[in-house]
């Protein structure tokens, strides 16, 4: 019988929406009210601390996807460095229970929005919403691709308005106290601030596992991360500016739909244009969540780590079909089961975790000094860091409150 391979259709601009919308759907329009509640007027602070932590680990991924451009590329990439069949499927594993707790989160956050415009049973919504996107993602990764682009322009689009509409708090407003931490604070709220607001930026860890459907991976997919990232910090940061200025770090910790808030504020307008807004950010991060998710267990099964059912490919949409719709099921299951913070904190430290393997993995292959073929590499110091930032964060999280 003949091997069913997945079909390279994914271009630098369609991947670059990808990762930006599954990026920006996981904090911005969730979570920014709750790491203003930890860190109050350091709020910036604490988005620049994990910036600076995703990073370090965003440009190990780039030399990484660079060098094996593979589904389940962390759990190739442990192999690669360390050769212990337990440990990369582990390091699979902990993203996909990572990726399917984040979008449990989303999938919470989606069904407030809804809930703010239409009394719903938000449960059966949220349900709802994730066989919908299930059945997309079946469809074909052309189709999900292109669906997660327009709702990342639209995503995009939402932000840029808050920032129009507030451009005036942006010159107006004094940062400087920002970066100076508020004794009523202390540096433990910023940290705790900057471990939530991590979640915010995770999402190019997910772009890579499509790497065996992208044209041109060794150079597209770390362009593709970079751009991606850099986006992404640039309208977190003038989001949360005009978020702080405008309203003020108490009032967006009270809201249960902050960037409503804020939406109303500065434009005077219905928040319900950005109810819509943030329901095609969860939308949109929950699909990818379902992407990633799949194509995790494709690769490890594809790799003879996990049974052969898992790399089941449908004949005619060349996607994996058997584990999108485990991985959905797993998703309600989060969703039945945990609240909107511990499902956030859950996806942190579990990603935090893989994230620590990946920069010890790449420094492990750095040292052997192979002769691979690569078209980016890092210094040695980047994989270092990032592997002690992201231990740093998690001994915190887990010891520190």
């Amino acid at each position: 019988m003949q091997e069913r391979t997945l079909r390279r259709s994914l271009t630098l601009p369609v991947l670059t929406l990808y990762g930006l919308g599954n990026i920006l759907g996981a904090g911005i329009y969730v979570l920014i009210g709750k790491v203003a509640g930890h860190s109050g007027e350091n709020t910036i602070l604490s988005f620049l601390i994990a910036m600076i932590i995703a990073t370090l680990t965003a440009l190990s991924y780039m030399e990484l996807s660079s060098r094996y451009p593979l589904s389940a590329s962390a759990s190739i990439y442990l192999h690669k460095a360390f050769g212990k069949r337990l440990l990369s499927v582990g390091v699979g594993m902990i993203l996909v229970f990572g990726g399917i707790a984040s979008a449990s989160a989303l999938t919470k956050g989606f069904a407030g929005y809804l809930n703010s415009i239409f009394t719903v049973n938000q449960t059966l919504a949220g349900i709802g919403m994730i066989i919908l996107l299930a059945l997309v993602a079946i469809k074909g990764i052309g189709e999900s691709a292109k669906l997660a682009a327009l709702f990342t322009l639209v995503e995009v689009f939402g932000l840029l308005i808050i920032i129009w509409a507030g451009h005036s708090h942006l010159s107006a407003g004094d940062f400087t106290a920002a970066f100076g931490i508020d004794p009523a604070i202390g540096l433990s709220g910023v940290l705790f601030g900057a471990f939530l607001a991590f979640y915010a930026f995770i999402g190019f860890e997910d772009m890579v596992n499509v790497a065996e459907e992208v044209k041109k991976p060794r150079t597209t997919m770390p362009l593709a991360i970079l751009l991606s990232l850099v986006l992404a910090t640039i309208l977190y940061i003038l989001v949360v500016m005009v978020s702080l200025s405008a309203v003020g770090a108490s009032e967006l910790a009270g809201s249960s739909a902050p960037l409503n808030l804020v939406f109303d504020r500065v434009s005077h307008l219905s928040p319900a244009y950005i109810s819509l807004i943030g329901m095609a950010a969860t939308i949109n991060g929950v699909l990818v969540q379902l992407i990633m998710g799949s194509r995790i267990l494709y690769g490890l099964s594809s790799q003879g780590w996990l049974n052969k059912r898992f790399s089941y490919v449908h004949p005619a949409y060349k996607t994996p079909a058997f584990s999108t719709m485990l991985v959905a099921g797993a998703m309600i299951l989060g969703v039945l089961g945990f609240g909107l913070v511990s499902l956030a904190e859950i996806t942190s430290l579990l990603i935090l975790s893989a994230f620590t393997l990946v920069n010890a993995g790449l420094a492990v292959i750095k040292l052997r000094k192979q002769t691979e073929k690569v078209a980016v590499k890092v210094p040695l110091f980047v994989p270092v860091l990032g592997c002690l930032s992201c231990i740093g964060l998690v001994i915190f999280q887990l010891f520190g409150q």
